[in-house]
């Protein structure tokens, strides 16, 4: 019998005298605190659609970590026959101003999400893909600066970002990796700039087809 892999599902097939494994790519749930942003993000990773459920919910870390819990309930409701359970459940959100940060990161350790945060914006991400960076900047900062490494306005529902950010997708991951390495202990509601966004496009990437 064939051993299964942490997180991994197999289904044998048994063609004339052998029996070939099928690797079954992973389920992915993917609630997002933006509508547009985030969730343009992640669709544009080479997945199978039955694989990949990524919702926008205009909703705030605990917020959204609620209704994150309450959408996987009910999609696991609503499977249909033959589909597998989620494996991977993930929370995308940024640090707000009302001191729940931490408390929405471990609700949702809690309730079997992972979180792919940032403080203080998601933006950050994207500025990794240019270089490191380690100073924290507002909102407003992070779209100037896209806009003049992207030599174009930075818009938040640009359906373009990710095509134009793949080439330095490696070099975003090393440099959230080095960030990320500076903070010992890390308290993600202290540390700016921080994110663990990277922590999730590693398992994307690990998923998307070959």
């Amino acid at each position: 019998m064939a051993k299964h892999g942490p997180g991994t599902r197999r289904r044998s097939q048994n063609r004339n005298q052998g029996a070939d494994q099928i690797a079954v790519r992973e389920r992915f749930l993917i609630v997002c605190e933006g509508t547009e942003t985030e969730p343009r993000y992640f669709q544009n990773f080479d997945a199978p659609g039955r694989v990949l459920e990524v919702r926008g919910t205009g909703m705030n870390t605990l917020s959204l970590v609620n209704e994150a819990i309450r959408l996987r309930a009910e999609l696991e409701t609503d499977r249909p026959p033959g589909q597998e359970p989620f494996d991977q459940c993930w929370c995308v959100f940024d640090r707000d101003s009302f001191g729940t940060f931490n408390e929405a990161i471990d609700k949702a350790r809690a309730n079997g999400f992972r979180a792919a945060y940032t403080n203080e914006a998601f933006e950050l991400w994207y500025l990794l893909h240019f270089d490191y960076h380690d100073a924290a900047l507002s909102r407003q900062q992070y779209g100037d600066k896209l806009s003049d490494l992207l030599r174009r306005r930075y818009e938040k529902d640009d359906p373009t970002m990710y095509a134009a950010l793949l080439p330095r997708q490696e070099a975003a991951i090393q440099n959230a990796e080095r960030l990320m390495a500076r903070y010992d202990p890390h308290n993600p509601q202290r540390d700016n700039p921080c994110t663990t966004v990277h922590e999730l496009v590693k398992e994307l990437r690990r998923n998307s087809r070959p």
